[in-house]
């Protein structure tokens, strides 16, 4: 459209917009003015500039709208979920008769709709009626009420509006316009409620048998995946029991060890013993030589026990004199315990101590038989103290077994310790038998099932423990709570120089 003018009159400067024609009428009852202006013929309006720039001669040149022909909506009109109806004037209601119920749907019939109006309508005067029932003289409090109900998918059936109120169940129906208490149940825990729930899914069986197996029957006539479960349970049973002979369960360790050997790993310390090792721990015997170990030149003092308080670390004094203790114990009786060789906490340090991480020249002369009084090869274990910094672990050349085990009580694992040992031991059948042995059939084992240490400052006990009862031959029957106990028993020992 073209800019308009600036001499134009009054009614002339709107823009165009599509009004009806009966908006600009001239009759007295309008409210709206239009100045009057004499009618032309299309083909003056054409010619006439003037006209052609006024907007109500623009608006002239439109024919009047034709107003359409009215008709109803045809489309469902729900008022039970909406509060109004669009096309309410034009929709039409019918009635539906269906066992002697009638329902009040729209044109295009949405009984479910109107069901389920009742149904609320029913819940709500059922609830309404508690204010006002007493049973056996008792006062049912609504505010209590738990609504359970539920309406049966049988539009046959007459509705039905389950309640609890403090632990007891009503259902309620409707008859002939009031709320009936159909059904009372006192008393009623969870179990009976269950119980109830499943008698109810079969009124029309009678069983005897256990309640799971008639939930599952009922279950599996609606959802014929349910029905394959039983075979599916048998040929699971079948494939666990096949399972169990294939993986036995472990047995208790304490199950395979005799009471009497494993009752002497832990006999309790007397009063005369705990006074004797109280005492070691004082201060006034810091600067005492407490016990001297002749074959092995250790002298232990009140300040070098003191690491078998709780809390302190082990020394390298204490557990080479406990080591000799154990070797010394078993000469004693050698039926009791297998025959074994402790190195010292020295022998690992010396033994990697070369150029290449291997040195069997240092360490070859600390085996000979003239030095131990025995063969190192007829050992059945070899205990190699493995100290790292801060930490104690425990390797062992288990030839009884054909195993290199290696144990830590923090779980670690050193692959490195085992190949250095493997080679140690080569080497060794090498220079004192002449023999090559291959241990390459042999595993190299890190020990999970172990005790474990709860600390950080128990793991030189930990170590002394795992030589001791492997030298027992009865499994490591121990576990963080008997550290305690092992500290005072190991300073009684040493004290006494005598393990027992």
């Amino acid at each position: 459209m073209g800019a308009l003018t600036s001499n134009h009159r009054s009614g002339d400067g709107y823009l165009f917009f599509p009004f009806n024609s009966r908006f600009f009428s001239t009759s007295p009852n309008s409210d709206t003015h239009i100045a009057k202006k004499p009618k032309t013929s299309p083909s003056s309006m054409q010619s006439s500039p003037e006209h052609s720039r006024s907007a109500a001669s623009r608006v002239y040149r439109y024919p009047d709208p034709v107003n359409p022909i009215p008709r109803a909506v045809h489309a469902p009109c729900r008022e039970s979920r909406f509060s109004f109806c669009s096309s309410s004037s034009s929709s039409r209601e019918s009635r539906v008769e269906k066992d002697e119920e009638v329902i009040d749907v729209d044109e295009m019939g949405n009984s479910l709709s109107a069901k389920y109006d009742k149904v609320k309508k029913l819940k709500e005067s059922a609830i309404e009626s508690f204010r006002y029932l007493k049973k056996d003289e008792e006062v049912i409090d609504v505010d209590g009420v738990v609504d359970r109900g539920y309406v049966s998918g049988n539009s046959s059936v007459e509705e039905v509006v389950e309640v609890v109120c403090d632990g007891r169940e009503w259902r309620l129906q409707e008859e002939n316009g009031k709320v009936v208490v159909v059904e009372h149940r006192s008393d009623l825990t969870n179990t009976n409620l269950m119980e109830k729930r499943i008698e109810s899914l079969s009124l029309d069986r009678k069983w005897d048998g256990p309640l799971h197996k008639k939930l599952l029957e009922d279950a599996g006539r609606h959802d014929p995946i349910l029905k394959s479960l039983s075979s599916d349970i048998e040929i699971n049973e079948k494939k666990m029991a096949a399972f169990q002979l294939l993986h036995p369960a472990k047995k208790p360790q304490h199950e395979d060890v005799l009471p009497d050997v494993l009752r002497e790993a832990f006999v309790p310390l007397t009063k005369e013993e705990k006074a004797e090792v109280s005492l070691a721990f004082s201060d006034s015997s810091r600067r005492k030589v407490l016990a001297t170990h002749e074959d092995s030149n250790i002298e232990i003092t009140g300040e070098l026990l003191k690491c078998l308080r709780p809390g302190a670390w082990l020394n390298d004094e204490v557990i080479n004199v406990y080591l000799k203790l154990l070797k010394e114990r078993e000469k004693r009786e050698p039926k009791k315990f297998l025959k074994c060789h402790f190195f010292n906490t020295f022998f690992y340090r010396k033994l990697i101590g070369g150029r290449n991480g291997y040195d069997f020249r240092s360490v070859k002369r600390w085996t000979s038989k003239r030095k131990l009084g025995y063969c190192l090869l007829e050992c059945d274990k070899i205990f190699v103290p493995i100290h790292k910094e801060t930490h104690w672990c425990l390797a062992v050349i288990n030839k009884k077994d054909e195993k290199f085990q290696y144990l830590d009580s923090l779980k670690g694992i050193d692959t490195q310790v085992l190949k250095v040992l493997a080679r140690y031991f080569v080497d060794e059948v090498k220079d004192k038998s002449g023999k090559d042995i291959d241990v390459r059939s042999w595993k190299q084992e890190n020990v999970e099932d172990l005790p474990e240490q709860k600390n950080g400052s128990d793991c030189g006990m930990f170590m002394i423990k795992y030589a001791d009862f492997y030298s027992r031959d009865i499994g490591l029957h121990f576990k963080q709570e008997d550290m305690p106990y092992f500290r005072q028993r190991t300073a009684k020992e040493i004290l006494r120089l005598k393990a027992e």
